[in-house]
């Protein structure tokens, strides 16, 4: 096991106007599963390239153990890549494909073939290293993609999108498998993803990243509790955090249009400010009595998702997402009030992104 440090890295493709990363500085610890997570374009992907010795970058160091490798070849850095896209020979075999880059190092074949067989019944797949990746789901072809990993014993793995080309059920099933997989292996694992959900769910540490910067490192429950900008408050959760406008003033407090919010920020008289709320804080108060603290939403959509019912609509300062007990049945054109649990509002500047203290 490795840690892994990025000081400063900054890479811009030829002929593009920005970095794709720009001054990114993030510590990998040892054995960690760190996610890479953010919309297209953000560079999680470039960073995990950087990482793997496929782009250098103009400025920044890299360094795996102490070692600096900033300049040095992908081959010689002792990592495994896991595509999307799995990248399996088609005209070998389960065991052709998993022990391919062992014959490449000229291990010899009673090695190769303990190797192989360890990695099969870690991975579950014994009784398929006679077939072809035509022959196999999905998921199994993933299996095997990470399964030529594992037999290389890396001190990185790397992984890119693994499982974007999985259904939805399928994802779930192997997102699990992987990260059981990575704690038994502990080794240092660096994820790429786009899909927030998979990066909660299996990251012991997660990385938002937008437009080349990282916006916030933490565990997935800091970054859903404690978000600290208006791009983490937004992309993490779903349904999305509530976010809406208003003001603050020492007099009367916060307000998002007529109702007065369960927050306090000091210092900023006569500010605007954008105030976050989660779904799930929001209360719901039968009978709509009238009061200033109460946020009232016009139902114009109702999304029943079994457990879960959430309703969205225009309320005070914005549109509003509440999550309603098991048992509800609101319906569109309903208008409902909610009580904002006590701590539960934060607020950010609407200039600047950040959050306000």
């Amino acid at each position: 096991m490795v840690d892994v440090a990025l000081q400063g890295v900054t890479l811009t493709y030829p002929g593009a106007s920005k970095p794709s990363i720009d001054a990114i500085d993030l510590e990998i610890r040892h054995g960690e599963l760190l996610v890479l997570v953010g919309p297209s374009g953000c560079g999680k992907s470039t960073t995990l390239r950087a990482l793997a010795g496929l782009e250098f970058p103009e400025s920044g160091t890299i360094e795996f153990g102490g070692r600096d490798v900033t300049g040095v070849d992908g081959g010689e850095r002792d990592v495994a890549m896991v595509f999307q896209s799995y990248a399996l020979y088609p005209h070998m075999t389960v065991a052709g494909n998993i022990e391919f880059s062992l014959r490449n190092a000229k291990v010899p074949a009673p090695e190769r073939r303990r190797r192989v067989a360890e990695a099969a019944e870690l991975l579950e797949l014994d009784g398929l290293l006679d077939r072809k990746p035509r022959e196999l789901s999905g998921g199994q072809r993933q299996r095997v993609a990470m399964g030529r990993a594992i037999v290389r014993r890396p001190s990185v793995f790397l992984m890119d999108e693994p499982l974007s080309n999985l259904d939805a059920k399928l994802r779930v099933q192997t997102r699990g498998q992987i990260a059981a997989l990575q704690r038994q292996l502990d080794v240092t694992t660096v994820y790429v993803t786009h899909d927030q959900t998979e990066a909660m769910t299996m990251g012991d540490r997660v990385v938002v990243m937008h437009q080349g910067r990282i916006e916030q490192v933490g565990t997935p429950r800091e970054l859903y509790d404690e978000p600290e900008t208006l791009f983490v408050a937004g992309f993490i959760g779903s349904p999305q955090m509530n976010l809406v406008e208003g003001t603050w003033s020492d007099a009367e407090g916060a307000r998002a249009a007529e109702v007065l919010l369960p927050f306090r920020a000091e210092g900023h008289e006569g500010e605007r400010l954008t105030f976050g709320v989660r779904p799930e804080d929001l209360d719901v108060v039968p009978g709509a009595p009238e009061d200033p603290h109460l946020v009232r939403i016009e139902v114009e959509l109702v999304e029943e998702l079994g457990s879960d019912t959430y309703v969205y609509g225009p309320g005070p300062g914005g549109r509003w997402t509440a999550r309603l007990p098991k048992g509800a049945r609101p319906a569109r054109g309903d208008a409902l009030a909610f009580a904002i649990r006590p701590g539960s509002v934060i607020a950010f500047d609407p200039e600047s992104g950040r959050r306000v203290r």
